[in-house]
Formats: C-alpha cells, sequence, structure tokens
C-alpha cells in the first residue's frame, strides 16, 4: 500500500490480503478523519482498477444506488410503436430490456468486463432496509431486477464499506463482511504519514506535530483533528516558513486542527498555560469507541514539542 500512498499496520495489511484471497467485503469502522474511505482510494491506485464510489446519506434508495428505468424514454418509445399493433408482451419485453435500463453505482460495479474496486462509504447513515438490499450484491455479486432478472458479475468487485459507527450495523451484513477497526494513527506512524504525503518537511517538524496532534486527540473536543487536517496544518507551517513549533506560531495555527469557535478557545487557553492544563477523558458519545485512551493523570502537558528530539539526541 505504499506504493499507492497509503502507510498502514501489519493487521490492516494482513486485512487487505485476506479480503483480496477470499474475495469477501471489508468494512472498516472508526472515527471519522481516520483514513478509511482513502484505504479504498489507495488500493483502487495499487491494482489500477476503476474506482466507483456509492457515498451514502439519509434516504438514500434503490433508486439512486441501485439502478432506475429511464421513464421519459420509455413513453417515448410507447407512443412511437402506439399504431405498430404490437402484443402487450412483445411492448413490455422491448421497453424493460437494457436499452432502458439506468445503472447506478452498486450494479455498475459488477457491470464492468474487468474487476473494479466498489467503495460504499458511510454505510452507518442508511436505514436497515437499505442494508437489507445490499445483502445480495455483497454476498453473491449479483442483483435481481424484477422485470428484467438476475445480473451477475463477470467480475466480482472489492468491496470497501466505511462507517462512523454512528449506529449499530446489521447481524446479517457484518456476516458478510471481514471487520477492520481504524483508530487514529500513533505519533511515529502519523510521522511516517506526514513525510510520505510532504517530503519536503523536516523530520523535526514532522515529529512535533505528531506528537501534539496526538495530545489534543485527548482533550474532550466537539471534534477531534483528523490526518487529514494534520496534514493541513503541516503544509500550513511550511508555508509560513517554519521548522519547528514554537508556542506563537502554534497560537496562530490552531484554526487549522479544530473546527469548532469552543474547540479553538479551549485549545488557545491550554497552549498558553502549558503548567497547568486540564486534560479530560472523552465522555458521552465518544466513551465506547475512545475508552483505551489515556486519562488526565497519564497526559503531559499540550505543549512541549521539542522535548521527545531532546531524547532523541541523547541517543
Amino acid at each position: 500500500m505504499y506504493q499507492a500512498g497509503y502507510i498502514c499496520d501489519d493487521k490492516t495489511a494482513t486485512t487487505l490480503f485476506l479480503s483480496e484471497a477470499l474475495h469477501k467485503p471489508i468494512l472498516v469502522e472508526g472515527p471519522a478523519g481516520v483514513g478509511k474511505t482513502a484505504i479504498a482510494q489507495a488500493f483502487s491506485r495499487l491494482k489500477d482498477l476503476p474506482l466507483i464510489r456509492l457515498q451514502c446519506y439519509e434516504g438514500i434508495d434503490e433508486s439512486k444506488a441501485l439502478y432506475e428505468w429511464d421513464y421519459k424514454r420509455q413513453l417515448l418509445h410507447i407512443q412511437a410503436v402506439a399504431n405498430q399493433q404490437l402484443d402487450v408482451e412483445e411492448v413490455e419485453e422491448d421497453i424493460f430490456s437494457d436499452h432502458f435500463l439506468l445503472r447506478r453505482p452498486l450494479l455498475h460495479s459488477i457491470s464492468f468486463n474487468q474487476p473494479t474496486v466498489l467503495l460504499i462509504d458511510e454505510i452507518d447513515k442508511v436505514d436497515f432496509e437499505f442494508e437489507a438490499m445490499l445483502l445480495e450484491l455483497l454476498s453473491e455479486f449479483q442483483v435481481t431486477i424484477p422485470e428484467f432478472g438476475t445480473i451477475k458479475a463477470n467480475f466480482a468487485p472489492y468491496v470497501f464499506l466505511t462507517s462512523n459507527a454512528t449506529r449499530e450495523l446489521s447481524e446479517a451484513l457484518k456476516r458478510r463482511c471481514l471487520y477492520m477497526y481504524l483508530d487514529f494513527p500513533t505519533p511515529e506512524l502519523e510521522e511516517r504519514i506526514l513525510l510520505l504525503k510532504i517530503p519536503e518537511i523536516p523530520n523535526q517538524l514532522a515529529g512535533q506535530i505528531a506528537e501534539v496532534v496526538r495530545k489534543i486527540r485527548q482533550v474532550r473536543l466537539k471534534k477531534l483533528p483528523s490526518v487529514a487536517e494534520s496534514i493541513d496544518w503541516a503544509r500550513s507551517l511550511i508555508c509560513l516558513g517554519k521548522e519547528e513549533l514554537d508556542t506563537e506560531i502554534t497560537l496562530q495555527t490552531l484554526n487549522i486542527l479544530a473546527k469548532y469557535q469552543e474547540d479553538c478557545i479551549k485549545l488557545d487557553q491550554m497552549v498558553q498555560t502549558q503548567n497547568s492544563l486540564n486534560f479530560q477523558p472523552l465522555v458521552g458519545d465518544h466513551l465506547e469507541m475512545y475508552e483505551s485512551r489515556p486519562t488526565s493523570e497519564t497526559v503531559k502537558p499540550l505543549f512541549n514539542p521539542t522535548e521527545r528530539f531532546k531524547n532523541r539526541s541523547k541517543k
């Protein structure tokens, strides 16, 4: 995956290998911004296969995800043959043909003459009825259309489903997938990601950013900074000509990491009062997902970016 611009740990790499070997879909679950969607995109680049993406949202149905009949063209066709005295069955067979079938992303993914990578993004936003509709595709790689028949894939797609865990998915859906949970990367892994995505970044700055972002993610914020926001922060610092972090530049650029005013205020106060930080474990909706994170007794002050590099130099 490194060749495709994606750095992952051994567990993720093993799951990807097994998914390809067993040809089973992968359900990738985790908080927003950890790289779930990027896995499918990188896999598509690695295999040099077309990527077909279905972005899920509340209220999506089969006409937007699976297929739809081109009713306007069907009506025009019926009007065109109205005076030809054709049998009703003959007309029905004609209008419910492939010529009038609009293939949406799910059906499109099994209609190629080569394998594809199908990304079903944010599956937790759909309802249980939509989940049930997916089961045939995920298990048999086929779609049944009442008026048309069953369309089976000549080449089964590689399927990735992502979820932010806003609701529990059905057991039937999970049973058809390999499960993988992605958490925020460790500072070491995030440092490697920064070095890969931004080749011009100094090693010291990449390490400082990874360490500070790690500590920010241990704070109770409305939205925790994602890997993409870490990359944006790094690029911003480079644009400002910075080769290492200091308190002043951190205060000036915290708004790149925080997306809500209350989060900006909280982080601003904590950076300015380095020795009296009040870290709190995550609570409420995020508690179960992050219950293994450090508590206030184990967290060091937020801003001390040179500490880990002083320790490195001693070695």
